[in-house]
């Protein structure tokens, strides 16, 4: 369970009065779960008796089957109701924090490594989309009338760009042992919840397809997402662990549309991203960041090999 602690360096919603009242909740869940239980148990032996007794007391048995009914519908309206309330405070609770995650604002946040020389110019260096659209291989500009703010095309040279890097990423992580995935960009709410995004939260960074003509699909802003719906409920031998899969897809996300932030390719509606996602064993309660550490090694070789300087 995680500790008031964990919650309050994580700076949510919750309190340590409303962690206790999620405790509450479940405990309270439990005890009624536990009675439906026994009354489903008892009427299953009465419903039994009615079978098998003379009709004297055919009469009772009915009377105490009614009743039990009674109960079980009071109980049961319970359960849903605690059900709703512990699962919409749950949802709010937080994962573990890595260790070497420092507390605090971002006045608290260190920088660990810078890898590679700085460039340094004689003259004053153009930016990403200057630089593209002076190729024509951006476009951005006078987009509103076919997708509205946010939004660009590649063109040429950049189209073929954004495959090259594609492609070079997918074919070093399949030489690392990596299984290739597509996945769906319509999904569920419930994957988004279990991956800790809430789609109906306001604001979201979630796009919701119309509910009046698709109930309760949304578009995935990452393809962690999908790929965690492809292991919902489902079982991963022990000795097939960790899973290490790679996916290219492409991302959805409602950003900031206010049309004040800088041009360019940052903080768009629409962009495609390769993915690395791992599945591990919680046996020795390591290997979650063993496996990140060697996600980050991978992430620095793929950097270097493009001769980035990065930090």
């Amino acid at each position: 369970a995680l500790s008031e602690r964990e919650v309050e360096q994580r700076r949510g919603p919750l309190g340590g009065a409303a962690l206790q009242e999620i405790v509450r909740t479940w405990s309270r869940l439990g005890k009624v779960r536990d009675g439906i239980a026994r009354l489903e148990a008892e009427k299953g032996r009465v419903a039994q008796g009615v079978r098998e007794i003379m009709l004297p007391a055919l009469a009772a048995l009915r009377e105490r089957g009614r009743s039990l009914r009674g109960q079980l519908r009071a109980l049961e309206a319970e359960e849903s109701d605690l059900e709703q309330r512990f699962y919409l405070g749950a949802l709010q609770l937080p994962n573990r924090t890595h260790p070497a995650v420092p507390i605090g604002d971002q006045s608290q946040a260190r920088l660990l490594e810078v890898v590679g020389e700085k460039p340094v110019f004689d003259f004053k260096p153009k930016g990403h989309l200057e630089l593209g659209e002076g190729l024509d291989i951006i476009r951005q500009r006078r987009l509103s009338h076919v997708s509205g703010h946010r939004s660009y095309y590649l063109c040429g040279a950049g189209a073929l760009l954004q495959h090259a890097l594609v492609t070079f990423t997918l074919q070093k992580l399949l030489s690392k042992g990596f299984l290739p995935m597509t996945v769906p960009d319509l999904l569920r709410g419930a994957v988004f919840e279990g991956c800790g995004v809430q789609p109906s939260a306001t604001p979201s960074q979630v796009y919701t397809i119309d509910p009046a003509r698709f109930d309760d699909l949304c578009l995935a802003g990452t393809s962690e997402v999908g790929i965690a719906g492809y292991f919902m409920d489902h079982a991963v031998q022990l000795q097939d662990l960790p899973v290490r899969v790679v996916c290219s897809s492409t991302c959805y996300r409602t950003e900031t549309d206010t049309g004040r932030e800088p041009w360019g390719l940052y903080r768009v509606h629409q962009f495609t991203k390769v993915e690395m996602f791992g599945v591990t064993a919680a046996e020795r309660g390591t290997e979650s960041e063993e496996l990140l550490d060697e996600f980050l090694g991978l992430q620095k070789e793929i950097f270097s090999e493009l001769g980035l300087h990065y930090r």
